[in-house]
């Protein structure tokens, strides 16, 4: 739990960095590739080459692929498409997504499910009532899609880590950003803008610190607390970085926003929470 806690404090920054000092003044795929490649590198004299099963390596590097390669495409390209407040509030959706993948992989459907996203959904448009253009479409879709791919990996990273407790999470963690580097720089390769290659002195100050902070440490902090909680927790923490974030963009940073459009359609999707844990336990008890 504690490792979560820290984490939450750590990424509540890296909305804002991501949002106010990066997003749309140098490229996003170029920004991935150098975070992603800053974690890897420091992970890189950690990890343990020999001795483990290379099954068990390919395994952790394809969550890293998704987890943190394929989630940062999505998440970084959102900021272009929406305000940081609002990026922050729609990762609130992430523990549904747990709850759903982790059914689909026991092949179970629970329409009610459907319901509680709904509702959720429904807040997410009350935030933005009056401007609801296809570039607010496109940027939700994209955090949605970020979310899916960050609940798929925590889930994944759990499941695969609890059949190999013999094994130190710090030996092997190196694959999972190993991973993320080869999804970066393919995507790089294909979509990145040259134009927009020269990070100021500020921005290459936020990507040392999200390279080494927010994923190096970030990430293998809270895979390794999440094997330590069970997934009530999990979802709890999850949603605790919604909180966080938005009071460093808000309150530190003085984002302008509809302050009345915000609390209704946060207490709509706050609503929609406390109804798929209702459903979930209903579910529970049949």
């Amino acid at each position: 739990m504690r490792y979560l806690i820290v984490v939450t404090l750590i990424w509540a920054f890296s909305f804002s960095f991501i949002g106010e000092v990066l997003a749309g003044k140098i490229d996003s795929y170029f920004a991935v590739l150098v975070r992603v490649s800053i974690a890897s590198l420091i992970f890189l004299p950690l990890t343990k080459f020999r001795g483990i099963a290379t099954e068990l390596k390919l395994k952790i590097m394809l969550i890293g692929s998704v987890q943190i390669g394929i989630m940062y495409l999505f998440f970084y390209q959102s900021f272009l498409f929406l305000t940081v407040h609002e990026v922050i509030l729609f990762t609130i959706f992430t523990p549904m997504y747990v709850t759903l993948v982790y059914d689909a992989l026991k092949a179970q459907f629970k329409p009610l499910y459907l319901v509680s996203t709904g509702v959720a959904v429904l807040g997410a448009y009350i935030i933005r009532y009056h401007d609801v253009t296809s570039q607010f479409i496109t940027g939700f879709l994209m955090v949605q899609g970020a979310n899916i791919c960050f609940a798929i990996g925590q889930s994944a990273y759990k499941k695969v880590m609890e059949s190999h407790q013999d094994i130190s999470q710090r030996d092997v963690f190196g694959y999972f950003h190993f991973g993320a580097l080869i999804v970066s720089l393919v995507a790089f390769g294909w979509f990145g803008n040259t134009e927009k290659l020269s990070p100021t002195f500020t921005q290459w100050g936020v990507l040392l610190w999200l390279g080494i902070v927010a994923s190096g440490l970030g990430y293998f902090l809270w895979n390794k607390g999440a094997c330590e909680v069970d997934a009530g927790v999990l979802g709890i923490m999850n949603n605790a970085l919604v909180p966080a974030g938005l009071v460093m963009n808000l309150l530190i940073w003085g984002a302008p926003t509809n302050y009345t459009l915000l609390a209704l359609g946060s207490g709509v999707i706050a609503f929609s929470l406390w109804l798929h844990h209702f459903f979930m336990k209903r579910y529970q008890t049949h």
